[in-house]
């Protein structure tokens, strides 16, 4: 079941990012940079925020929360960004990402433009956005947090 994350979901969505970044992110990003990344963009107070000023959606299963998707409105009339879509490792495989997607690209009715930016050596990721139609508009390097990320970035027309 997909559907808008409540202020009570805080904890199961921390968790879910979490797990599944420290799954994803394992050989790709140094596991203290990880840390020190997700104890500033999922602490509470920065879900909290999320949960107030962009569209966040939960998929559960048996009553738990599984996984997540983040959308917001950029600055440019007709786009938006997909900033964030994780699933416990264990229920990868499951179409529940694809669910999310699709749930967050139905509600953005004035969008023309979906953006995502992924990490170059996540080939899970950049392979599950290509088969949902993304391509890639630019690729560059980003410091994140003193590691150097060779990023892309990806585009959809909605």
């Amino acid at each position: 079941m997909i559907r808008k994350m409540e202020q009570q979901d805080i904890t199961a969505v921390r968790q879910v990012a979490i797990e599944s970044w420290h799954d994803t992110y394992e050989g790709i990003i140094p596991q203290e940079i990880r840390g020190r990344f997700l104890e500033a963009a999922y602490s509470p107070a920065s879900l909290q925020r999320r949960l107030e000023q962009s569209t966040l959606y939960v998929a559960e299963q048996n009553g738990a929360v599984v996984g997540f998707a983040n959308f917001f409105l950029l600055p440019e009339p007709g786009d938006a960004e997909l900033s964030a879509i994780y699933l416990l490792p264990a229920c990868q495989g499951q179409k529940i990402g694809t669910a999310l997607l699709e749930s967050g690209m139905a509600d953005l009715t004035e969008t023309e433009r979906l953006y995502i930016t992924v990490e170059r050596d996540n080939g899970n990721a950049r392979r599950f956005y290509e088969a949902r139609g993304f391509s890639t508009v630019a690729e560059f390097e980003e410091d994140f947090g003193g590691h150097i990320l060779n990023s892309v970035r990806m585009m959809r027309p909605l």
